[in-house]
C-alpha cells in the first residue's frame, strides 16, 4: 500500500511572499489535495538576522489571499534547532560525520594554493579520518562524511536523471562551531520529522539535493521523490527582478486580480494539461501531475492574466466577487463600502463583472451606484452635456415616465427619439451615460436605468437637463 502523499511549503521569512515563491505553494498544495494527502507549511527562520515576523505575517496572509490551506499549525524551523543538533551527533556516533577544527584562515589558504596548483579548490579537511585522541580542545564544525567515489543520481519527475559526480560535492557543514545547525541539515531533518513524501521546489535547489541526499543515506533515512521546477522569467525571458514590477504575491491582490484568476494563471506557468487556458479549481486540483511540468523557465505574461481574469469574473459567484472585494479594498487603504453601498453592487454586479480585469475596473463602473445625487460629471463626461443633448434629455424624459422598465422597451424609447432628431444612437448614449453616471467608462446606459430603477433615472435626467 502507498504511503499518503505529503508536501511542504518552506519560504524564508526575510520579505513578502514572491510571485514564483506563490507558484510552488501551490504546485505543491495542488499535488497534495488531488491525492488526498497532506501540504504542510515551515518556516525557514534559522537566519534570525534576517527573519521578520512581519515577512511571517505577510506569507501567510499572501497565502491565505491566494485559497491554499495548509495542514496543521505553520512550524518554525528555528524552533527545532535541538532537534537538528541531535541528528548531527547522532551522524558523529555512527561515523558517518566528523569533527572538523580547520580554521578559516587554514581552509582560506588550502583554497589558495589549490588555484595557484590548478586544482579543485573543494576543501577536504585534514580532520575527516584523524584519530579522536588527536582532536584539540578548540571550537570545530560537524562535517557530513560525503562519499568520495562514484556518483550521487537524483531522479527527479521534473528533471530527468541528474547525476553529481562524489568527488564534485564536498564534506558539508552540518553543525557549526557555535553549535547551531546549517540550512542544509536543518532542511532534510525537517522534512524527514514531518513525513514529507514529495519535495517540489525551484530547480536553484537541483544541487542541494545531491548534499542533501548524503544526510539522508547517512541517517538511513527514506529519499523523497524530487521534482524540481524551473523558475519564472519576465516577459524579456529574463531572471524576475525588481525591473519587472509586480514581485510579491500581495501586488496583484493590489492590482485587482480575483484570487482565483492568479491560481489559474500560476498553475499554467509552467504546468500544462493539454491545450487548457482556462480552469477550476476542481479541475486544476483533479489534473495536475508532475509529469506536465516543462523544463523551460515559464515567462510572466500579464495580458495572459487579463484575459482569464475576466473567464474568471464572468463566472465567479456575484456575492463571492463582492466577498473578495471588501478584500481588495482593505489590502488597498481604501474606505470600506457601506451597507447601502454593497446591496446596490450587488444588483449591478452582472452588468459591472462583465468583461472586467480587475476590481479596480469594476469600481470604475460602479460609480453609477455608489454616488449619489446631484451627479457631478467629470471634466470628459461633461463635454457631452451640451445645451442641445441637454434639450434632448428633457424631451426623453416624459417617454420613460409610463414606460414598462425593461431593458429592450428603454432601448426602443431611446432609439426611436434618437431617429426623430436624424441622430444615431450613440449621440444620445454619451450624455445619457454622462447624467447618470458622470463618467464616459460605465455599463451600458440601458443597464444602469434597469439598476437605478425609474425614479433615480428621472431624477438624474431631471439634474442634467436643468443643470441642477
Amino acid at each position: 500500500m502507498n504511503s499518503p502523499v505529503v508536501t511542504r511549503f518552506a519560504p524564508s521569512p526575510t520579505g513578502f511572499l514572491h510571485i514564483g515563491g506563490a507558484r510552488t505553494a501551490l504546485f505543491n498544495w495542488l499535488y497534495a489535495r488531488g491525492r488526498g494527502g497532506k501540504f504542510l507549511l515551515r518556516i525557514e527562520d534559522t537566519d534570525r538576522a534576517r527573519s521578520t515576523p512581519e515577512a511571517t505575517a505577510a506569507i501567510l496572509s499572501g497565502l491565505t489571499w491566494l485559497g491554499l490551506d495548509w495542514d496543521g499549525e505553520a512550524i518554525s524551523q528555528f524552533e527545532r534547532a535541538d532537534r537538528h543538533a541531535e541528528v548531527a551527533h547522532q551522524m558523529l556516533a555512527q561515523g558517518h560525520a566528523y569533527k572538523c577544527f580547520a580554521t578559516q584562515d587554514e581552509i582560506e589558504a588550502f583554497r589558495e594554493a589549490a588555484r595557484a596548483e590548478g586544482r579543485s579548490t573543494l576543501y577536504q579537511s585534514p580532520w575527516r579520518d584523524a584519530d579522536p585522541a588527536t582532536h584539540p580542545d578548540a571550537p570545530y564544525v560537524v562535517r557530513v562524511k560525503a562519499a568520495r567515489d562514484g556518483e550521487t543520481v537524483i531522479e527527479d519527475s521534473v528533471q530527468g536523471r541528474v547525476v553529481f559526480r562524489n568527488d564534485q560535492l564536498d564534506d558539508m557543514v552540518c553543525l557549526r562551531s557555535d553549535g547551531t545547525p546549517t540550512y542544509m541539515l536543518a532542511v532534510v531533518v525537517d522534512d524527514h520529522d514531518m513525513g514529507v513524501t514529495h519535495i517540489i521546489r525551484g530547480d536553484d535547489h537541483l544541487n542541494n539535493a545531491a548534499r542533501q541526499a548524503q544526510v539522508y543515506q547517512a541517517m538511513g533515512w527514506p529519499v523523497p521523490q524530487f521534482a524540481h521546477i524551473p523558475l519564472i522569467h519576465g516577459e524579456d525571458g529574463k531572471k524576475l527582478s525588481k525591473r519587472h514590477g509586480a514581485l510579491g504575491i500581495e501586488d496583484y491582490q493590489r492590482m485587482g486580480y480575483p484570487s482565483a484568476a492568479i491560481r489559474n494563471y500560476l498553475a499554467r506557468l509552467g504546468w500544462s494539461h493539454g491545450d487548457d487556458e482556462f480552469f477550476s479549481d476542481a479541475q486544476a486540483t483533479e489534473w495536475f501531475d508532475l509529469g506536465g511540468i516543462g523544463r523551460a523557465p515559464a515567462r510572466l505574461d500579464l495580458k495572459k492574466l487579463d484575459h482569464l481574469t475576466a473567464q474568471h469574473f464572468s463566472v465567479l459567484d456575484d456575492a463571492a466577487v463582492l466577498q473578495e472585494l471588501r478584500s481588495y479594498l482593505t489590502a488597498t487603504d481604501a474606505a470600506p463600502l457601506s451597507g447601502t453601498q454593497e446591496e446596490a453592487l450587488l444588483r449591478a454586479m452582472p452588468q459591472l463583472k462583465d468583461k472586467a480585469k480587475s476590481f479596480g475596473q469594476i469600481l470604475e463602473r460602479a460609480h453609477f451606484v455608489l454616488t449619489q445625487r446631484p451627479i457631478q460629471p467629470d471634466e470628459k463626461a461633461g463635454k457631452s452635456l451640451d445645451p442641445v443633448s441637454r434639450s434632448i434629455l428633457n424631451e426623453l424624459t416624459p417617454h420613460l415616465r409610463n414606460a414598462s422598465w425593461e431593458r429592450e422597451r428603454l432601448e426602443t424609447i431611446v432609439g426611436d427619439l434618437a431617429a426623430e432628431h436624424g441622430l444615431g444612437l450613440g449621440k444620445i448614449a454619451q450624455p445619457l451615460r454622462a447624467a447618470l453616471a458622470g463618467r464616459t467608462v460605465s455599463p451600458s446606459v440601458f443597464d444602469m436605468m434597469v439598476v437605478l430603477g425609474r425614479e433615480e433615472t428621472l431624477a438624474r435626467l431631471q439634474d442634467a437637463a436643468t443643470g441642477g
